[in-house]
Formats: structure tokens, C-alpha cells, sequence
């Protein structure tokens, strides 16, 4: 038997971390190749991570609920194969010698406990670790979060030729102090809701776009009169000869789709030391399940017509009401347009989907009185609202970009947007 490594997939070109939620085995169990053995969440999708060996698991290292990067050990595999001494012995980080073997474990920290340690000016040497050989874990840190009891790391660098006490004293006056966050207690009566590994991804993805991109947000309101008669007139020949649904979406992602090929800046993300323009537009799109959010892809938008998107967008709802959606059907999105207007609402600022430098919400369409010819009109107004990246695009091409789409959707037609 041989003892081999099973690490943290990549299930997404964007996708640096996991959460294990489940795992599906134990030490002891036999295993064939390709079986799940896990099930792993991150913010793009829920997959199951398959074995690549036969054989019986040896060990688990990931603790449920704990996020480890892209590559990070999971378990070990005492795999099936030839007899081989050395490659059977446990790693040379894992060896007989129990003494090394505790102190490496309490100074192999996962790249959560750094973090948190770092948010938190914990010093990890004064930490108790509850895992094995003291391995201090995300649980250990999180408890000393929830109790108060983090303490800040002393400054122990000795003071240069110049930093005189005085000196110091000065710019210590001007350093903001830490600000210690007092931690939020329930209430009698209160539900504690716990969070789930979905829902931590989600969230840690919405702070890092918060965190590391300069939003900025522009509006404008279109008169969708036209696509409204259009697609009224089209929809029940429509069900009845295809099964799905057509959508005001599919006409919405469309239209994006023709202006992000006039306006390819919109099509970009940010890549520290240049901009990538991608050259596929592949359109992320919000699905809701429940109380859970997906976002599948829906791939060359630009080369489908209205009927093959409202097909993809029907595919992928009935997937993610099934929960069968694939890691095919999550990656690869160059930009997010989301369906606001399906919950009744008429004004957003999106939040953008990381690495994406933008995020376009569809609001409701909603009878308005509008002036025409100096004439009130009822019109069906629809307000389209637009997130972008400030170190991507600027106001300038992106109010040429949304003034293309206004102009696109005023004109929908059968002539200038046939449905096949």
C-alpha cells in the first residue's frame, strides 16, 4: 500500500478556496477511484470531490466547516498498489517521532487562522490549539473572537538612529488606535441561525469585491413600450411550441450581449499590473433556490438567438431547483446581469461579482406617465442600474455602453430582434 495525498480541487478558474461541508467518508473506509468522498462548497458551486486513488482512507486533515486554499491537504489515501516502504511511512512532517510531530502542528496554521489572526492582532504562539497534535483551528480563533479575549501583538522592533522616545511619541499620537469589537450576543427570545458554508463563501466574496474594488454606480431609465408588445404577442405560440418560457430576460441579456461587443472595455477584469479584456462574453446570471443563490454562466450570449437564451436561462433554473448544476455551468462568467426586477424592485446597486469589473441590475418594468410630444403617455419603464469597477471604466464608456442598450431595447422589433 502506498500513502497518497488528496488535496483541494480547483472548481473554478476564479475560485481560490473551499469550504469542506461534509465529509462522506471516515478513516478505515475502502474507497473506489472516483467516488465522493466530500462535499465542498465555495461561492461559484457545491461539488462533491471524487477519490483519485482505490483504497482505504487513512486519515481526515480538513475539519468540516473549515476553508483551506485551492491545493491544501484534505485526507490521506493509503492507495492500492505495490508494496513501497518508504512511500507507505507517514510524510516526513508526520513522523514516528510524536514530540516533532505535536510541535509541527501547532505552527501549521490554514490560511483562514492566518487571516483571522492577522483582522484580529492575535499572537498565534499564545493560543491553545484544539486539533490535532494542538493544532490551533478556524473553530479556536472564531471562539476567541466570540469571547473578547483577542489580544493585540506588541511592536517589538528596536527603534532606529532616528526614531528618538520623542519621535515616537509623535507618531504614535497620529497612529488611529485598534478598535475593538464587542462581540454581538443573542437576546432571549432571539433565533441563532448558523451559517452555513454557502453562506460564508458568499459573504467572504462580497466583502473581497467591497474590500478591494472602487464601485461606482450610474442609472438610466428605458422605455421598453415596444419590447413589452412584442414579447406579449410572442409568448403563448411561443410555450406552446418550444415548453420554456420567453422572458423579458432573454431580450435584456441580449442586448447587453450586442453592447459589450461594441464596448469590449466592459468585458474586462482587473489583473493588478494590466487589464484582461476577455474576448468570449459569457453573462453570469442570479438564480434563486430557496434561500440559497446560485450563478451560472450562460456562454457565448453573443452568438445565441433570443429563443436559445431563453432556453439556457429555463436549463440552468431547472438545475439549480435540482441541485445539478456542474462546475461547467458555474466558471468562466466575464460579466453579471441580474434580474432585480423579479422581486418588485425598481432601484439597486449591485454588488460586483469578483474578478468582473461590472454588474448591470434589470429592475421591475413598471406603467409609467411619461411625456411625448408634450403629451403624458403611459409608458412600461424599466430602470437599468450599473456597478462598475473605477480602476477599470470610467463614466464616460460606461454611459456610452448603457446608452446603446436603451437604444437597442426602444427598438425591439421582429425586424431588428427576430425570436429564431
Amino acid at each position: 500500500m502506498i500513502v497518497e495525498r488528496v488535496n483541494m480541487p480547483q472548481l473554478g478558474e476564479s475560485v481560490t478556496e473551499g469550504t469542506v461541508s461534509n465529509w462522506l467518508v471516515q478513516p478505515g473506509d475502502f474507497v473506489e477511484k472516483y467516488d465522493a468522498i466530500a462535499e465542498v462548497m465555495t461561492d461559484k458551486v457545491n461539488a462533491e470531490v471524487p477519490s483519485s486513488y482505490t483504497g482505504v482512507i487513512k486519515e481526515l486533515i480538513a475539519e468540516e466547516g473549515e476553508t483551506i486554499e485551492v491545493g491544501q491537504l484534505m485526507c490521506y489515501i493509503e492507495a492500492e498498489g505495490e508494496e513501497n516502504e518508504q512511500a507507505s511511512s507517514p510524510p516526513a512532517s508526520e513522523s514516528n517521532d510524536e514530540p516533532s510531530v505535536e510541535q509541527n502542528m501547532k505552527t501549521r496554521y490554514s490560511p483562514v487562522v492566518m487571516r483571522l489572526a492577522g483582522e484580529h492582532q492575535i499572537d498565534l504562539s499564545t493560543v491553545t490549539g484544539s486539533g490535532k497534535g494542538g493544532r490551533i483551528t478556524r473553530k479556536d480563533i472564531e471562539e476567541l473572537i466570540a469571547n473578547g479575549q483577542t489580544e493585540t501583538l506588541e511592536k517589538t522592533e528596536p527603534l532606529s538612529a532616528q526614531e528618538t522616545p520623542e519621535k515616537q511619541e509623535e507618531m504614535e499620537e497620529f497612529t488611529p488606535p485598534i478598535i475593538r469589537r464587542k462581540p454581538v450576543q443573542a437576546k432571549p427570545g432571539d433565533r441563532e441561525i448558523p451559517v452555513t458554508g454557502l453562506r460564508r463563501t458568499i459573504a467572504q466574496n462580497m466583502v473581497r469585491s467591497k474590500t478591494e474594488i472602487p464601485h461606482a454606480w450610474m442609472m438610466i431609465e428605458v422605455d421598453v413600450s415596444n419590447l413589452v408588445a412584442y414579447r406579449n404577442a410572442e409568448k403563448d405560440k411561443f410555450k406552446e411550441n418550444e415548453g420554456y418560457n420567453l422572458s423579458y430576460f432573454a431580450f435584456f441579456l441580449n442586448a447587453v450581449a450586442k453592447a459589450l461587443k461594441k464596448f469590449p472595455e466592459l468585458n474586462s477584469c482587473w489583473a493588478g499590473d494590466k487589464i484582461i479584456q476577455r474576448n468570449e462574453i459569457n453573462l453570469s446570471i442570479a438564480v434563486a433556490h430557496g434561500h440559497e443563490l446560485y450563478v451560472p454562466v450562460i456562454k457565448n450570449v453573443d452568438e445565441k438567438s433570443i429563443k436559445g437564451i431563453a432556453k439556457e436561462i429555463a436549463q440552468l433554473s431547472n438545475k439549480a431547483r435540482t441541485g445539478t448544476l456542474t462546475k461547467d455551468d458555474m466558471e468562466d462568467g466575464t460579466f453579471t446581469v441580474n434580474n432585480t426586477g423579479s422581486f418588485g424592485s425598481v432601484e439597486s446597486m449591485g454588488v460586483i461579482n469578483y474578478p468582473q469589473s461590472a454588474i448591470l441590475q434589470v429592475e421591475s418594468i413598471v406603467k409609467r406617465p411619461v411625456i411625448i410630444d408634450d403629451m403624458f403617455a403611459a409608458r412600461d419603464m424599466v430602470n437599468l442600474c450599473l456597478s462598475l469597477d473605477h480602476r477599470v471604466l470610467d463614466g464616460v464608456i460606461c454611459g456610452a455602453f448603457m446608452s446603446h442598450v436603451k437604444a437597442i431595447l426602444e427598438n425591439i422589433s421582429s425586424e431588428t430582434t427576430p425570436i429564431y
